[in-house]
């Protein structure tokens, strides 16, 4: 199965629309390290502050955005049997958006909400607009329908409506356009963001990459539309409830839904490790596990967010915590067969060629996944017991996670052919 798929991605997706989503990502993860390390003190302050605001949309766009929107394109093609609606609409998706990022994340860290954060605003908008375009008509020109791709289109869909509400309440701080201030509208554009981009995206196409890269026999599409529907009734309900009511307890009802979905997704990955072939799991498969079990954490974190220190680690589970762990165990799952297949494609049986683990440095990827693990359980225990020197400790260690990922990462890229 994992052969055939990739060879059908090698057919219908170019490295070229690919690899600059891998690239800006990598580099974003390593500003946002940056910025957390030599601003760590304002994580004992509100939340609502200009380094804050940079910080996590730099994880949440240029970090997260950016490398899950890069791997739908490679994956898409896989679920629907056929090929990306357009390359050209690939490419605007990619030089809008990473043209927009910047522009955002600098007015937010400098907090001058005219022209800069509005035409970045626009530019973002544009570029996810093109993205959803671009999958909806590759999924209906396809004509082939699964659940995985369904996840991706609606997904791709609350994506638009999260940058469309936050391009809404940069204008606001200008125009006031909406009822109230954009701080209070601020937890509706995150958790649209968290829980329709991310967490649908994640589980969609985690559900089908894990077992994938486990080798495993367990597959249970019937659970994978319980999850699907759980998690869009969920944020559905917790719209209508932010909306349209005023008492907090009823926000219990689409977190329990969104609860249930968890552990439905985790019993699927549960059955599917329990149920693989190959009994070995590499490191790039245990870190990516991992990021079940961090999904978690969050919801823990839902208790108390009228704290300030509980709001921040909630955010910092969100992006620094399982959305983190699952790429950091991808990349390295998908990139190198990318390049692979980029090099050595028309050259396999003539020599022999090196495996695509072999592109990259096992070593220094255990490096980055010990540094990561400890430094985020660093960085969120310095902030719920307000410590700054685990703060800063954790931010350090994050910040050399960053590094090592980056060098693994132009490792790969910058790898040379080398057949026997």
């Amino acid at each position: 199965m994992a052969v055939k798929d990739n060879n059908n991605l090698v057919k219908t997706t170019t490295y070229r629309v690919v690899l600059p989503f891998y690239i800006y990502a990598a580099l974003a993860f390593l500003v946002a390290t940056v910025l957390l390390f030599t601003s760590s003190h304002v994580f004992l302050q509100h939340y609502f502050q200009p380094t804050i605001l940079a910080i996590t949309h730099t994880m949440a766009l240029g970090w997260g955005t950016m490398i899950i929107v890069g791997a739908s394109h490679q994956l898409l093609p896989v679920l629907i049997e056929g090929k990306l609606y357009s390359n050209i609409l690939a490419y605007l998706t990619f030089v809008l958006t990473a043209s927009g990022i910047p522009m955002l994340v600098c007015a937010f860290y400098t907090f001058n909400m005219q022209w800069p954060a509005q035409y970045g605003a626009l530019l973002i908008n544009t570029g996810i607009f093109l993205y959803l375009v671009n999958v909806t008509l590759s999924i209906a020109k396809s004509g082939h329908r699964n659940v995985h791709a369904l996840f991706i289109l609606i997904a791709g869909l609350w994506l638009f409506i999260t940058t469309l509400i936050g391009g809404l309440l940069v204008f606001n701080f200008t125009y006031n356009i909406l009822s109230k201030g954009s701080l209070h509208y601020l937890s509706l554009h995150a958790h649209i963001g968290i829980v329709g981009w991310f967490l649908l995206l994640v589980t969609g196409v985690g559900s089908r990459l894990i077992p994938m890269f486990l080798i495993s026999k367990y597959s249970n599409t019937k659970i994978l539309w319980y999850i699907f529907t759980l998690i869009n009734v969920g944020l559905l309900l917790f719209i209508f409830v932010f909306l349209y009511t005023s008492r907090a307890l009823l926000y219990l009802v689409p977190v329990s839904l969104i609860a249930v979905a968890l552990c439905m997704f985790g019993y699927f990955c549960w059955k599917s490790y329990e149920q693989r072939i190959r009994r070995h799991v590499d490191e790039l498969m245990k870190i990516s596990l991992l990021s079940v079990l961090l999904m978690i954490v969050p919801l823990i974190f839902l208790v108390s967010l009228a704290n300030t220190p509980w709001v921040l680690a909630y955010g910092t589970a969100v992006f620094f915590g399982w959305l983190t762990a699952i790429i950091l165990g991808m990349t390295f799952k998908t990139l190198p067969f990318i390049v692979w297949n980029k090099i050595y494609h028309e050259k396999a049986g003539l020599g022999k060629t090196p495996n695509p683990n072999d592109l990259f440095s096992s070593r220094m990827f255990n490096g980055m996944a010990l540094s990561y693990l400890v430094g985020f359980i660093c960085f969120t225990v310095g902030m719920l017991l307000t410590n700054s020197l685990a703060i800063k400790t954790g931010a350090l260690l994050l910040l050399c996670c960053a590094l090592l990922y980056n060098v693994n990462i132009f490792k790969i890229l910058f790898h040379k052919e080398c057949v026997k």
